[in-house]
């Protein structure tokens, strides 16, 4: 069954046998593993290419930019849809690195709830927690997955109170472990008592073979399984404790049901999409820019959440990624973009899964639409068809590292202007201009530095254009107005520059200066800017 199967479906009851869900994590906890085994067991794939960029092996299928198969990180957001049980799963892979956590907030923004990858030997990390943050922000149910218990790490019951601690959720174990991390048997069901044992494939390039046995058959003697005791007694104890799954308290963002799986083995993958199938929500109507939710059946709108070029090098082109909120998408409708007034043809409409695509005629609320070459499209845009509405814009960060910068070879100014209004409108870098620099030389602002190394690495794949970048002395960036601009102009080690959005941004070497500059000038206007 997929988006295609019903088009004459309605929207809510499509929607229903949807769900459209994010992994976030730490870098290293196993995301982009992860994504890949959830697709090798939705049988999307017929063998994977795990361990990302390692010598004489290949990517994973989410991640297609040069640098990710280098480096073995994500810093970009894949869309893809898979199927189980007759349910559509939409799946946005979100960058693990810190420095592109503006990136992974938009992704969140289109989605209805999140599992939470967490490495067993290192528990709750920095970035883990910060994306955790953002979920409860959002009001995004998580399902917990703690991942790599093919190797040696921290007890069970451990990493369990170090959840409860950390992020203040009740987590509520719906399998648990036979065997300690790196001695990864199988799973007890804990609600019923049924074991499931587990063992990976040669190569582990093909899913796991799984053993089923009821509560009456599992027992330690009869499968001499000494381990699947301990299990047992500390399932019980898990019990005792009320750690046991309501979804109610699920979706209220106050419990976290808590799997346990290796995926770089796929080792208890197929629970967790049975997991998605079962716990996670489905698209709800969702509120418009004055709080006024909007009917799953209303005529169709989307918004936009991310643009990405480069893709595929053989079609040069760029995708606007749109999270369907109302209605029945179809190639080739026309919609009203809810920022400009202007119609905008939805004729070329894509399934992108990796770097691969598929052309889409129908979708529903939950579904992810890659637009082709939608030049007209900026990040957060609302489309509607019939009906105006728009959504909620999206919040740009608050910039921390600025830098100067202007092309390698003058010869290739045209090809570099070019590039930086792509890379800006993806998302990728804020571009800041002023009239005292002049608008042909621009000031790159990134929430991390990273960002800096994927502009100079696309400028000069995609575009033939290397930067020569110039690091600035400032840290901090506050919003400020026309009348507060000028003065703040003249101040020693100030600068004021234009954000394209239109935003007067003012820039200060770090908070004491900026704490000195507002204790003599209250009458400054400095607003903080969204922290990442």
């Amino acid at each position: 069954m997929t988006a295609e199967d019903h088009p004459a479906e309605g929207a809510a009851a499509a929607a229903a046998r949807r769900r459209t869900f994010a992994i976030i994590s730490h870098p290293d906890a196993g995301k982009s593993t992860l994504t890949e085994s959830l697709a090798l067991n939705a049988r999307a794939i017929e063998e994977a290419g795990h361990i990302h960029g390692k010598a004489g092996r290949s990517a994973t299928v989410s991640d297609w930019m040069g640098m990710e198969k280098d480096r073995g990180i994500s810093i970009s957001s894949a869309s893809m849809q898979l199927e189980h049980r007759g349910t559509v799963l939409n799946l946005l892979d979100t960058p693990g690195h810190a420095d592109f956590s503006e990136d992974t907030y938009r992704v969140l923004a289109a989605v209805d709830a999140a599992v939470m990858l967490i490495d067993a030997a290192k528990g709750l990390e920095p970035q883990t927690m910060k994306l955790f943050n953002v979920c409860r922000h959002r009001g995004i149910p998580i399902i917990t997955v703690i991942n790599k218990w093919d190797r040696p790490g921290l007890e069970a019951l451990e990493l369990i109170d170090e959840i409860r601690e950390e992020t203040g959720l009740d987590p509520t174990p719906v399998t648990w472990p036979v065997g300690i991390a790196g001695d990864f048997h199988g799973y007890l069901e804990r609600r019923t008592g049924d074991l499931t044992l587990i063992r990976a494939t040669p190569g582990g390039r093909r899913s796991a073979e799984e053993e089923h046995f009821s509560a009456g058959e599992a027992t330690p003697e009869a499968l001499g399984l000494p381990e699947l005791a301990d299990a047992r007694e500390e399932s019980e104890l898990l019990g005792a404790s009320g750690a046991d799954h309501d979804q109610e308290t699920f979706l209220a963002g106050i419990s976290t049901p808590v799997f346990f799986a290796a995926a770089v083995r796929h080792l208890g993958v197929p629970r967790l999409l049975d997991a998605l199938v079962e716990l996670a929500p489905s698209p709800e109507p969702g509120p418009d820019a004055e709080g006024e939710p909007r009917s799953l059946d209303a005529p169709f709108s989307a918004f936009t959440f991310k643009i990405q070029s480069g893709m595929d090098a053989a079609h040069r082109d760029r995708l606007a990624f749109v999270r369907v909120c109302s209605g029945v998408f179809r190639r080739g409708m026309t919609v009203t973009s809810a920022r400009t007034g202007r119609p905008f043809s939805m004729k070329y409409t894509h399934l992108a899964f990796g770097r691969t695509r598929e052309v889409v005629d129908v979708a529903y609320p939950g579904d992810v639409v890659g637009i082709v070459n939608a030049s007209a499209l900026r990040i957060g845009d609302t489309l509607y068809e019939a009906q105006p509405v728009e959504y909620p814009p999206l919040p740009r960060f608050a910039p921390e590292y600025f830098a100067v910068a202007r092309p390698a070879d003058m010869g290739r100014m045209k090809q570099f202007r070019r590039g930086v209004e792509q890379l800006e409108a993806e998302g990728v870098i804020q571009v800041l201009r002023s009239e005292v620099r002049g608008t042909h030389v621009p000031v790159l602002a990134a929430v991390g530095p990273m960002q800096f190394e994927v502009v100079d690495h696309r400028l000069r794949e995609e575009f033939r254009s290397s930067a020569k970048l110039e690091p600035l002395e400032h840290s901090l960036a506050r919003a400020t107005d026309e009348s507060s601009a000028q003065e703040l102009a003249g101040l020693a080690g100030v600068e004021v520059l234009e954000r394209s959005d239109g935003q007067l941004l003012a820039l200060f070497r770090d908070r004491w200066h900026l704490l000195g500059i507002e204790r003599t000038r209250t009458h400054l206007r400095l607003d903080p800017l969204v922290a990442a």
